[in-house]
């Protein structure tokens, strides 16, 4: 039976799984840490896939493989390949002054119509702006911009700044590759027409003559590795759960990690003007529309560390105070906000009172305000039309008891929550797997221990949230 991997090289680590690519039976994994900040070399990345691969055991037995990899970094090559200067990760803000200007000179009903999303700091094209701006040597050096998963692919298939690589791989930016999903995320593709938007590249960098990956369809082969396994298109992170989850239209996923977010996959593609909804692609050949904020575990790990406990312990104690705790309100936006719009905001605590200043009752508050801002996104995802049947809720933040219990609560719906598990790496290598076996829909693997969650919403929890969410900093 052959065997295939998934990658899954997020903003804080390197994950890989092994699994068998007809029934999706995981044969073994392996992990290895990103460093933290929000620029980063990407040679930081391909070594942590080289440790986790090790960790897992080798990938010399694979017959394919894909990478799902954190969305918008901008990644800047020189023309032999070699990286301009380290990579602006996603939730690097300092482009939030070249966002709000683009968004200026176009209005977001172009933007919206143009690309499905109106650029926030995130985006790729807001960090090549501020790249012209604050470093135009460096920009006038780029002579290819990529995504983390479109170069980790790259390398994969051989490619590298030294020519003539001893590998025997490609070496050229033409062999540069991305998939919709990823490409969605950029700010200078549209989703809607399948094709890059040279004119805001040119908006954005100030010339539109760099190399963009090519994007494949869902099943279309990247390449090769140089011990011949095949390379699948990979996709952006959150495109790769969905795929992982095996998410249709009707499923939303919730999923609380370095950033939460709520997506949904759709049959057509979404335009939202206000900027809440980024209308994505998926890995399937559907559409991602997603509402993503900057806070959302680290604001657990925050409140514990605040509180000199544990999120195990931080997860005891909110249980322990009453629901919407007394009007104390924890306003999550620790490293700026993105949904909404917020780059410069803080965090922020509402209704300190002698009765609300209980470690308990901070714990709660801080679990409530991290759903709370998910709850809206929830309900901009249902302002454009899409559907809310079942809610799936994932990622590390989903491990914690609090959060699951009080997810139905908040949201207002009974919520899913499947076996903790390495879904964008489980997506990715079931993408491998379709790439593999070919055919017009990826295989079935089943998505084992789901317990469903569900308990009386209580909206003067949002209430209370919505009455002081707007008077942070913004």
């Amino acid at each position: 039976m052959p065997l295939v991997a998934g990658v899954d090289s997020s903003t804080q680590s390197c994950k890989i799984v092994v699994r068998d690519a007809e029934t999706g039976e995981l044969v073994r994994s392996g992990s290895a840490p990103h460093p933290e900040g929000t620029e980063v070399h990407p040679d930081v990345w391909w070594s942590a896939l080289q440790d986790a691969a090790a960790a897992a055991g080798g990938l010399d037995d694979v017959a394919a493989l894909a990478v799902g990899g954190q969305q918008h970094g901008m990644v800047c090559l020189e023309e032999s390949g070699a990286v301009v200067r380290p990579a602006l990760l996603w939730n690097d803000t300092r482009s939030a002054a070249a966002a709000a200007d683009l968004v200026e000179e176009l209005g977001r009903d172009v933007w919206a119509e143009a690309t499905g999303s109106v650029p926030v700091a995130s985006f790729t094209v807001t960090k090549l702006r501020w790249l012209a701006e604050h470093e135009p040597e460096s920009a006038a050096r780029t002579a290819g911009v990529c995504l983390p998963h479109d170069w980790l692919t790259w390398r994969l298939s051989g490619g590298d700044a030294a020519a003539g690589s001893p590998s025997g791989g490609v070496t050229g930016l033409d062999a540069l590759v991305t998939d919709r999903s990823d490409a969605s995320g950029t700010g200078y593709w549209s989703p809607a027409a399948g094709d890059y938007r040279p004119d805001l590249l040119e908006r954005a960098l100030g010339r539109a003559d760099v190399v963009l990956p090519r994007v494949l369809g869902p099943v279309d082969e990247a390449g090769r590795t140089p011990a011949g396994a095949l390379l699948a298109p990979g996709c952006g992170d959150n495109a790769g759960a969905a795929l992982g989850l095996s998410a249709a239209p009707g499923d939303v996923v919730v999923s609380i990690g370095t950033s939460g977010v709520v997506s949904a996959v759709v049959d057509a593609p979404t335009a939202d003007a206000s900027g809440l909804v980024a209308g994505f692609a998926d890995a399937t050949g559907r559409y991602l529309p997603l509402a993503c904020t900057l806070n959302a575990a680290r604001v657990l790990m925050a409140t514990a560390r605040l509180l000199g406990v544990d999120v195990e312990a931080l997860s005891k104690l909110a249980l322990e105070a009453p629901s919407g705790v007394g009007g104390l309100v924890l306003v999550p936006y620790l490293e700026g906000e993105r949904t909404p719009d917020r780059p410069g905001a803080h965090g922020v605590v509402h209704g300190l009172t002698l009765t609300t200043a209980e470690p308990s009752y901070l714990a709660r508050a801080a679990v409530e305000g991290l759903l709370c801002g998910l709850a809206d996104g929830l309900d901009a995802l249902r302002a454009q039309g899409v559907p809310v049947e079942r809610v799936l809720l994932v990622g590390g933040g989903a491990r914690s008891e609090a959060v699951r219990r009080l997810a139905p609560v908040v949201l207002g719906h009974p919520v899913l929550v499947p076996e903790p598990g390495e879904y964008v790496a489980d997506g990715a290598a079931r993408q491998a797997a379709w790439v593999l076996a070919g055919g017009g829909a990826p295989p079935v693997w089943d998505v084992a221990g789901t317990v469903a969650y569900d308990a009386a919403a209580d909206p003067a929890v949002r209430a209370r949230y919505a009455e002081v969410r707007d008077l942070t900093e913004r």
